[in-house]
């Protein structure tokens, strides 16, 4: 049956690029012409359906490059577009502006199926290669279109039905295609009347948040032709430079500026009007849009139409001074914790009131949060931060060591003490902060003891005749439930009420909002240790804010130690990263070229194709014989080379070499 319809389109195709009109199939003129592109300009055979392409890993780098911000800014977009299309059956593609796919969300009961059709990462769906389609078309006629099943050249397309939309940079050009794709949908072309519009307003809202990216140091004027919708969704953007001068617009922008500069065209900076021409205003009047209107707005008349426009002013973003007389000003400390997380700010407000208050502190939080962190930002904060704070770790002291480590000892106390004795920990701290991580671990035997010090503020060390007074703050940390150690019998009811004076609970990194401030304080922090100059690039940061973080913070503090440790040049990249950080970006079907469902005439025997190490010369074939002839065992190999183990792994990137199975590599 399908054989049958892929004839039958063949043929259709064949009479209508002849000029031979094919009543009982009617077809779009957009459709047709591009049809008619294929045969003449591109020498396509509508009878021999091609394979797919997809770019070698290291080609899909270089595809990504020029874009690499938009892939960033992108992402929240896709994300959104993708959740609602998903139920539907739909997968999504970005691509940049030749039809490369270099974004990619899909189903993974359906990943097999979709690889085959060529809806993958790394496809290539230009016009020039994959015949008529959505995103090829839509590239070369710079406008959305819906290409419906049989609509598609290639025969092999026939059942697929995929929408596109551009997606242009501030100066009007192609920069990227937005599409959606399904395997299957009904015959009926109106069964995708959805699709067109809703890509359409996602690709516009990319557009506009690339160009607000773009232009973020840059006066921007926002206009709209209804006062309600301009300032959460003005339809128009203008960057304005020194006096006034337009430096770029969006598409409504565009279409504005060309309609008072008919003669206008190509985007050129010299032949831009100043905001002024364009509007009936002075140049004051829209730079002081902020501070002198009410509602930061205002309606001007365009001078080319003498319509009514409805403009704001979004200032460019410059870090503003703290009032002296603001609280957060005495507490960096604990600022540096958080961006505009909602959790984290309540966190930190609570923490800035507890900061001078005796009453002991109880954090709680998934392993890797920041406890001890956040402990120690705490005491920074307060009064207390030029004495000392101590920090234990109930679950890494021995048992048999933690009472004398906790509370000290006398000389003689007893057999293998040290001949002066030891002030305890607790003694340590005096005057400044005890911090008692992972207290759930402690040994039920010493808890009616810490309860002694808590009430009584003084410690008792080993064969000691009398207490020793010591003026404390006790911070306590557990990842565990402490109720249920209670309920168990492994954990004083009344120590809890003692250590539970005030709770603090950390979220963990996956439910933060504010996971790039994370991210990037990690990462600086990391940099600086280094004293070195490396940019973290945006498709790193894309798989960095999408991954889980099961580890949270600590996870993230290794995963960036190891891409510092690996990368080469001056940037980290998505492939510097761990692999179980890399999520979907980091997952490449296969190396070189791959193929599509066709026939089998057309297809490529899994033997013939070549590995990309085998043609990247004779160090890649050496260096690969002696990863096999060592088990991939990477330690192994770098002592056989003379070289860190760091540098194997950058040049089996370099190399495109990848273990049998993609199992792990053995480091030893």
């Amino acid at each position: 049956m399908h054989a049958r319809l892929q004839r039958q389109h063949i043929e259709t195709v064949v009479r209508l690029s002849e000029g031979r009109a094919d009543l009982a199939y009617p077809c779009r003129e957009v459709i047709q012409r591009s049809w008619q592109r294929c045969v003449d300009e591109y020498r396509l055979d509508p009878g021999r359906p091609r394979p797919v392409r997809v770019l070698t890993r290291q080609a899909l780098l270089d595809c990504r490059e020029p874009i690499d911000e938009l892939l960033y800014v992108a992402r929240a977009g896709i994300d959104q577009l993708h959740a609602q299309i998903a139920p539907l059956g739909h997968v999504l593609l970005l691509t940049d502006r030749n039809g490369v796919t270099v974004d990619f969300r899909g189903r993974e009961d359906q990943d097999r199926a979709l690889h085959r059709a060529g809806l993958y990462l790394g496809a290539d769906w230009g016009e020039r290669h994959a015949g008529t389609c959505a995103v090829g078309t839509c590239v070369h006629e710079g406008r959305a279109i819906t290409c419906h099943q049989r609509e598609h050249f290639d025969a092999t397309h026939i059942a697929l039905t995929c929408t596109a939309a551009p997606i242009h940079d501030p100066q009007g050009n192609v920069i990227a295609v937005l599409d959606i794709s399904a395997l299957q949908s009904p015959r009926s072309l109106q069964s995708q009347n959805f699709a067109l519009p809703l890509v359409t307003l996602y690709a516009r809202m990319i557009e506009d948040a690339w160009f607000l990216h773009r232009y973020r140091d840059t006066p921007v004027l926002r206009f709209d032709a209804s006062r309600s919708f301009v300032h959460f969704n003005g339809r128009g953007l203008i960057a304005i430079g020194e006096e006034g001068r337009i430096l770029a617009g969006n598409g409504e922008a565009r279409a504005l500026i060309e309609a008072h500069c008919q003669r206008w065209s190509p985007w050129a900076t010299a032949g831009l009007p100043a905001a002024t021409q364009l509007f009936d205003a002075e140049l004051d009047d829209l730079l002081g849009l902020a501070v002198r209107e009410p509602d930061q707005l205002r309606a001007f008349r365009v001078r080319a139409t003498g319509e009514t426009r409805f403009v704001t002013l979004i200032e460019p973003c410059r870090p503003r001074a703290a009032a002296v007389t603001e609280p957060v000003s005495a507490t960096p400390a604990l600022d540096r914790l958080a961006g505009d997380d909602p959790a984290m700010h309540r966190l930190l407000k609570l923490a800035r009131r507890l900061r001078d208050e005796p009453v002991s502190v109880l954090i709680s939080g998934e392993t890797g949060t920041g406890k001890e962190v956040l402990a120690r930002a705490l005491h920074d904060s307060g009064h207390r931060a030029q004495q000392p704070f101590v920090a234990v770790n109930c679950a890494a002291i021995p048992e048999s060591l933690i009472e004398s480590e906790l509370f000290g000892y006398l000389p003689g106390a007893f057999t293998g003490g040290r001949a002066r004795g030891m002030r305890g920990l607790i003694q340590q701290a005096d005057g400044g902060t005890l911090f008692l991580d992972e207290i759930g671990d402690m040994p039920l035997a010493l808890q009616s003891r810490l309860l002694r010090v808590l009430a009584e503020r003084e410690v008792m060390p080993l064969g000691a005749d009398a207490p020793v007074r010591v003026d404390i703050r006790v911070m306590t940390a557990t990842h565990r439930d402490i109720a249920a150690l209670i309920e168990a019998g492994g954990f004083r009811e009344d120590l809890f009420y003692r250590l539970n004076g005030a709770r603090l609970s950390l979220p963990p990194l996956r439910e933060r909002a504010d996971r790039h401030f994370v991210i990037r304080s990690v990462f600086e922090a990391l940099v600086a240790e280094r004293a070195g100059r490396v940019r973290l690039r945006a498709d790193a940061m894309s798989a960095l804010l999408d991954c889980p973080w099961p580890g949270n913070v600590r996870q993230l503090k290794n995963a960036l130690a190891f891409a510092l440790a690996t990368h080469e040049g001056d940037e980290i990249t998505v492939h510097d990263l761990p692999e179980e950080c890399r999520g979907g970006h980091g997952v490449w079907p296969t190396e070189g070229v791959t193929e599509r469902r066709a026939p089998a005439s057309a297809r490529v025997p899994a033997s013939a194709r070549v590995p990309a190490w085998q043609a990247a010369g004779p160090e890649a074939e050496a260096l690969q014989a002696l990863l096999a002839r060592n088990g991939w065992n990477i330690s192994r190999v770098a002592r056989c080379l003379g070289v860190s183990r760091p540098t194997v792994y950058r040049r089996m990137r370099r190399f495109g070499l990848v273990p049998p199975n993609r199992r792990e590599l053995i480091d030893d």
